[in-house]
């Protein structure tokens, strides 16, 4: 057995011991022993607990791989992702105002990604056990909405009459307006008899819509979100703010950077989760990559009275970024951009001179990168706002508010 004192937290929320040694569910300040392997401990036993530690809210939390910090209390928790966020500022040699994080509350989560597997007699349906491919159920979730928990039995009928003994089925599990929006990921190839099947279990639980490997199934009622005064049915398996917490948070924060502008630019879009409240005041001209969100976000503008004029375009900012004589007519330019940043872009907007830009974040060290060249260019990061959509895991989103000196 080694025996180890944990110093800190690494970014994915495992404990770290000198060496680096991983030490997974600890914190800072505890002394631990287990077997030692490579980097990492296992067979973990707790020799002295840290004050911080609570006991799991969820009865899932020890087997299951969806959460890694349900032990620690809810400010270590705050604490921990403000501080990954100052962190990769101070890397970049950046300082600003960091408000405290907001929180999505437990039970909220609209989106799920569940696995589902069929078995002997039945099929087994839920997440991925702690670094495992073994299927954990997990009808205690203390994540996702109430639906979300009852689509199971949806997920589980589905991989009994689709799913191969080989290859689990991804069931993606939204929660909208009008019931669940069911997209399946690697289920057997269609054919007539398979297609009679899932339409009947369309039928009989009820879905707004399901979806086989991107081929419609059936469709009862469009899937509808509510993105401000507008109704959006996104297309299946389309990205969603994960959720309506955190979607209204990040609205009113962009909202509360743009101010008064007249005409907004709104960088990777998606179906419009900003474009559509900005365009409640504001005209506003909408870039995704995507045609079939181009097409939602522009079906929901059409079909709402009272919105100013909003444009889409399908443009991939990543190849074609807006250039500075584009960006030149507008008075505040919202970017959402994914997990990699947008480094072509963010060059861009930095010789623009536009006035104002929010900047919405999944992941701080790119985020801090960008702010990094919009600071050089003259731009002052006035204030951060940490958001956690993502409760007791290790990810934190941000948004950044910019304007130009």
């Amino acid at each position: 057995m080694t025996t180890v004192k944990i110093q800190r937290l690494g970014q994915q929320g495992d404990g770290v011991a000198e060496g680096p040694l991983y030490v997974p569910l600890t914190l800072p300040g505890e002394t631990v022993s287990g077997t030692f392997e490579g980097n990492n401990l296992y067979d973990v036993r707790i020799e002295v607990s840290s004050d911080q530690r609570v006991s799991a809210p969820c009865p899932h939390f020890r087997s299951c791989g969806g959460c890694q910090l349900q032990h620690a209390n809810d400010k270590f928790i705050e604490e921990f992702k403000n501080n990954i966020i100052t962190t990769a500022l101070d890397l970049q040699g950046l300082k600003t105002y960091v408000r405290p994080i907001l929180t999505s509350p437990d039970r909220s989560r609209r989106r799920a990604s569940y696995s589902a597997r069929r078995t002997k007699k039945a099929a087994m349906v839920g997440f991925h056990g702690r670094k495992s491919e073994t299927i954990l159920p997990v009808p205690f979730c203390i994540l996702l909405k109430p639906e979300l928990i009852d689509a199971q039995p949806v997920a589980e009928a589905l991989a009994i009459v689709g799913a191969s003994r080989k290859v689990a089925l991804t069931v993606k599990v939204t929660n909208s307006m009008e019931g669940l929006d069911v997209a399946v990921i690697k289920g057997k190839p269609l054919d007539g008899p398979l297609r009679i099947s899932l339409a009947a279990l369309c039928e009989k639980y009820r879905l707004a819509r399901l979806t086989w490997d991107d081929e419609l199934i059936g469709m009862r009622h469009p899937p509808i979100q509510s993105m401000g005064k507008a109704l959006v049915a996104p297309p299946p398996g389309a990205f969603l703010q994960a959720t309506e917490h955190g979607q209204k948070v990040l609205t009113d924060l962009v909202r509360e950077i743009v101010g008064d502008s007249k005409i907004i630019a709104d960088l990777f879009a998606g179906c419009g989760t900003f474009a559509l409240p900005l365009s409640e005041n504001a005209e506003v001209f909408a870039f995704e990559s995507v045609p079939d969100m181009v097409t939602a976000l522009d079906a929901g503008w059409r079909q709402t009275a009272g919105l100013k004029r909003l444009v889409s375009e399908v443009r991939d900012l990543f190849k074609r970024p807006l250039l500075p004589d584009e960006l030149s007519r507008f008075g505040a330019v919202v970017i959402d951009p994914p997990r990699v940043g947008a480094a072509a872009q963010i060059a861009e907007l930095a010789q623009s001179r536009v006035k104002i830009i929010a900047h919405v974040s999944c992941n701080p060290q790119t985020f801090a990168r960008d702010a990094r060249v919009l600071c050089d260019a003259g731009y002052i990061l006035d204030w951060v706002q940490p958001l956690d959509q993502f409760r007791w895991s290790s990810h934190v989103e941000l948004v950044g508010a910019f304007r130009l000196a």
